[in-house]
């Protein structure tokens, strides 16, 4: 029985270790006051110690207990070995001073108390710490690599959504404003192009024209921009007015309108304010300069009674208004300003384009879809009576024909276009189109930053990291010596019965 007792192993919790060592009078509850003078003498001892390597690495960085010092004790018996006196004392300072510490350390086992301590403390609070920080050193690398990859990612999407703008605009994006202001002046051209083609357009407009008067009785003309444009292409907006060809065009001319700066250096405040006479007050404008001010401080011959004052007795002088007609400023036969412009670059014009355009469009779409209804017995019967141009039509033929008008309006009515109409319109579009891009340029440029500045911090990371797994490992190292030497200290009290400690985890 006493024998099964002995090998039973004796199992301690390494959070109640301490306790467990008191509870079991191992330790006092005074131990701490102790620690304090030995801790002092320690101190005091390390000042004076001989040149040895394995006492250098005792002493560096490492809390010192109670196992390092019997360490040192046995390097000091081989360097101190010449102290040594016939009754096997030493004479050396160093060996006496540490010799106390042990002799210290060892009543009433306050060497189990501390190193009891230090053991839950590595335990429960400095290696998970450690564990903590390098965890936490290995997420922020992990969430910068992600941070980095969505920067990059965003950066080339940005720059992507910049080139895909300006491939809507016709551009290459390189120089924006000056690309822009070069497809305004290839715009006549493109919609003079336009316009020739609008001369294809005949035979619809007969259709259309045909079919209106013959279902409706429309004896008005339809489509008269159209038609105007079919015969004439892209002429002025004067001559559709008017209906006569202009001698001489004058276009409008637009200059962009640089943004100008004022500072204080162009304002002239003359003397004002610097403590000159009041009543002599400059304020910079002489006669020499040349202004009438229709003033005049000597009496004149018409003056009289007194100082020249016209009371009211003679008549009043005729008030004449002269009513001038709009437009009669310009010369017959002179298109200027808006009447300069071609019908397609008029706005007003252009309008009345597209929307006879969309016009034809739909009467085309829905002439295919009639068209279609085969059976349709009411339907043929209508169009008995109906004009040569509406009967000879077929549904594959009107597809062509609708096709053509698709096309110019598609020309006209395009992303791009509309762009190009507004910045005819407004040079200062221009702008707000390159503001706008290059928003998405700078844009992409902060987060290339952003993306570097993650990778900086991402080496930082891992620097800590790298700090930090030698402590761990240094610390984890430690902490099962420890483990173990407490374990063998335990046995020996109760006869060398197995001492597990449990819970030791770094």
């Amino acid at each position: 029985m006493e024998q099964n007792i002995q090998n039973l192993p004796i199992d301690i919790q390494t959070s109640k270790l301490l306790d467990w060592l008191v509870d079991r009078r191992h330790c006092n509850l005074k131990w701490q006051s102790e620690v304090q003078v030995i801790r002092e003498k320690i101190n005091a001892a390390i000042q004076d110690m001989p040149e040895n390597e394995e006492i250098k690495k005792l002493l560096s960085g490492s809390y010192i207990h109670y196992f390092h010092c019997l360490r040192i004790v046995e390097i000091l018996r081989g360097t101190e070995a010449s102290s040594k006196n016939i009754f096997g004392r030493y004479s050396s300072q160093r060996m006496k001073d540490w010799q106390e510490i042990v002799s210290l350390y060892e009543v009433d086992n306050i060497y189990l108390a501390e190193t009891a301590s230090l053991l839950s403390r590595n335990v429960s609070y400095e290696g998970p710490a450690l564990r903590k920080q390098l965890a936490k050193a290995q997420q922020l690398q992990q969430e910068l690599s992600r941070r980095e990859v969505e920067c990059q990612s965003s950066a080339a999407d940005l720059r992507g959504r910049y080139y895909a703008a300006c491939k809507q605009y016709g551009i290459t994006g390189d120089n924006v404003p000056r690309e822009l202001q070069a497809l305004v002046k290839d715009l006549p051209a493109f919609l003079d192009d336009v316009g020739k083609d609008a001369a294809k357009l005949e035979e619809q407009i007969q259709l259309y024209t045909a079919f209106t008067n013959f279902v409706c009785e429309w004896s008005e003309s339809v489509l008269p921009m159209l038609t105007f444009a079919q015969k004439k292409g892209n002429t002025t907006f004067y001559e559709w007015r008017t209906g006569k060809v202009p001698t001489v065009v004058e276009r409008p001319f637009v200059e962009e309108a640089a943004a100008e700066t004022v500072t204080e250096d162009t304002i002239d405040w003359g003397d004002f304010g610097k403590g000159t006479d009041p009543q002599v007050v400059n304020s910079g404008i002489t006669v020499e300069d040349g202004i009438d001010w229709g003033i005049s401080l000597e009496p004149s011959s018409e003056d009289t009674g007194a100082g020249g004052i016209d009371w009211g007795d003679s008549e009043p002088a005729p008030i004449e208004i002269e009513i001038v007609d709009a437009g009669t400023d310009c010369p017959e036969g002179v298109a200027r300003g808006e009447d300069a412009l071609s019908i397609l670059e008029n706005s007003e014009s252009r309008s009345q384009f597209i929307d006879e355009l969309t016009e034809l469009e739909v009467f085309l779409t829905q002439r295919i879809s009639e068209m279609g209804e085969e059976g349709d017995v009411v339907a043929m019967s209508q169009f008995q009576l109906a004009p040569s141009v509406i009967q000879s039509q077929s549904r594959e033929h009107v597809r062509e024909m609708l096709s053509e008008v698709q096309d110019l309006l598609g020309r006209l009515t395009s992303l791009r276009m509309q762009h190009l109409f507004m910045i005819q319109a407004s040079p200062r579009y221009v702008e707000r189109v390159s503001e706008v891009l290059r928003q998405k340029l700078k844009q992409a440029d902060i987060l290339v930053l952003k993306g570097a500045t993650m990778v900086e911090k991402r080496k930082e990371a891992l620097e800590e990291q790298s700090r930090l797994e030698p402590r761990v490992d240094l610390m984890a190292g430690c902490t099962r010596e420890l483990q173990k030497l407490i374990e063998a200290d335990i046995s020996k009290k109760y006869h060398k019965r197995p001492v597990n400690l449990m819970g030791v985890n770094i």
